[in-house]
C-alpha cells in the first residue's frame, strides 16, 4: 500500500471504510488471490480495521444520554450496561 493510498484510507467516512474491510475480508476468504496480493489486502485491512475502531471510539465518547432526574433534563455520559467506566 502506497503512503498516498493510507492517507486516502485515512480519510474515508466510517460507511466507505467498513465496506471497504468487507470487500477485503471476503477476498482474502476466497483464497483466489496471489500471496504478494494477499499481503497487501492484509495490510490494508488491518488499517481500514484500526481506522473504524478509532472512529466508533471517538463517535461513542461523543455520544451522551439525556436522563430526567427530579423534573430536570442532564447530559450523561452513554455507558451500555454491564459496561464499567
Amino acid at each position: 500500500m502506497t503512503e498516498k493510498n493510507v492517507d486516502q484510507v485515512q480519510e474515508l467516512p466510517f460507511e466507505q471504510a467498513m465496506q471497504r474491510l468487507e470487500e477485503v475480508v471476503r477476498r482474502l476468504e476466497e483464497g483466489e488471490v496471489p500471496l504478494e496480493e494477499a499481503i497487501q489486502l492484509y495490510q490494508e485491512g488491518m488499517k481500514l480495521s484500526r481506522l473504524c475502531a478509532q472512529k466508533l471510539d471517538a463517535i461513542e465518547a461523543q455520544v451522551v444520554q439525556l436522563v430526567e432526574e427530579n423534573g430536570r433534563v442532564t447530559k450523561k455520559p452513554f455507558q451500555v450496561e454491564g459496561e464499567e467506566e
